[in-house]
């Protein structure tokens, strides 16, 4: 889930992200990873997802070729032989969703695994390859890259930057607070009167929160927004009750929340907020260069992973079940461009 531009994003509810992730901790960066799938004596690819890690049980889900699909693939990906997958996971990884495996080498995470996923129901290899959050775009639109599976938000202005998009999640962002605060964000902004909110520069979420600080601005009311060098001195920041909450993308707030459980500055996540604002469900789509001939098939094969249960099967794995969608969809509505 990042929030442009890096828009990862969760409706996990407290409760759920220490359940399911009660186990997690925490990880590195990135590189380019062995398959992580071999064939069973159907011929059938067996990937193997939440393998590599010391946060989750991996498990093994059995994906079928699925000739109908395969059919619509350019004929150029279909005689290479693979499916070339960018994931914008350097120079920080961001767990669950993008992670150096605990070998040090493999790039694991709920991302490039669902592209494994992906790639087995075309019946190609994956060639999962890692790059700055900026270089990701830049090889989608130069080709170099098929299609980018890395918490990519549907916006409006990135279609018109010539790309195409097939959904598989939904974008949510989440509050995160010290355990004994008692303050849950109720979705209106006003709740946020008197407090300090620490966001990351240059995200959607910082956007929203700036927004949200001139309408209390506005009525007379303070929202004092904060920005620091990187997530460890936010954090710091939040143990030692200098911020009031942090809001960031929701796998990573659920990720954190239930890292900190047994430790002595635990924390919750108090709200969690649609990443495209309150008019908007946002979403996370699989993304490739416009007219490239992937958008339709990549959404075909998300929806036969959908509908044979290996998706579900991958969120619950990283405890992302509650972002689930129930169909992917060709370029569906985006962030406004005014908005995004």
């Amino acid at each position: 889930m990042r929030s442009y531009p890096r828009s990862v994003r969760l409706s996990l509810t407290a409760a759920t992200a220490v359940v399911a992730l009660a186990s997690l901790s925490a990880c590195g960066s990135s590189s380019t990873p062995p398959a992580n799938a071999a064939v069973d004596a159907s011929g059938n690819t067996v990937v193997t997802v939440a393998g590599n890690t010391d946060f989750t049980t991996p498990v093994q889900l059995t994906v079928p070729k699925v000739e109908a699909i395969r059919a619509k693939l350019p004929k150029a990906i279909v005689d290479r032989g693979t499916l070339i997958i960018g994931v914008g996971g350097l120079p920080n990884s961001t767990p669950p969703l993008d992670l150096i495996g605990s070998d040090q080498k493999t790039l694991t995470g709920s991302e490039p695994d669902l592209g494994r996923l992906v790639a087995a129901v075309f019946g190609l290899t994956p060639d999962v390859q890692n790059a700055s959050w900026q270089n990701l775009f830049v090889r989608l639109k130069s080709g170099q890259f098929d299609a980018g599976f890395s918490n990519i938000t549907v916006t409006e202005e990135r279609k018109t930057q010539g790309l195409e998009f097939a959904s598989y999640r939904k974008d949510d962002l989440g509050f995160e607070v010290n355990k004994d605060d008692p303050w849950n964000f109720d979705g209106n902004y006003q709740s946020l009167a008197g407090k300090t909110v620490a966001v990351n520069t240059g995200t959607n979420q910082e956007k929203i929160l700036l927004e949200w600080r001139n309408k209390l601005q506005a009525e007379g009311k303070t929202l004092e927004v904060r920005n620091f060098a990187d997530t460890n001195s936010t954090y710091l920041a939040l143990s030692s009750k200098r911020i009031d909450a942090y809001f960031y993308p929701n796998p990573t707030v659920a990720y954190h929340v239930a890292k900190t459980a047994s430790t002595p500055t635990p924390t919750r996540s108090a709200g969690s907020y649609s990443g495209a604002g309150a008019t908007l469900q946002g979403l996370i789509a699989a993304t490739t260069k416009k007219d490239s001939g992937l958008a339709v098939p990549l959404a075909e094969a998300i929806n036969y992973l959908i509908e044979n249960g290996q998706y579900e099967k991958l969120l619950a794995a990283y405890g992302l079940q509650n972002e689930a969608l129930k169909k992917s969809e060709v370029n569906p509505p985006g962030l406004p461009i005014n908005n995004s």
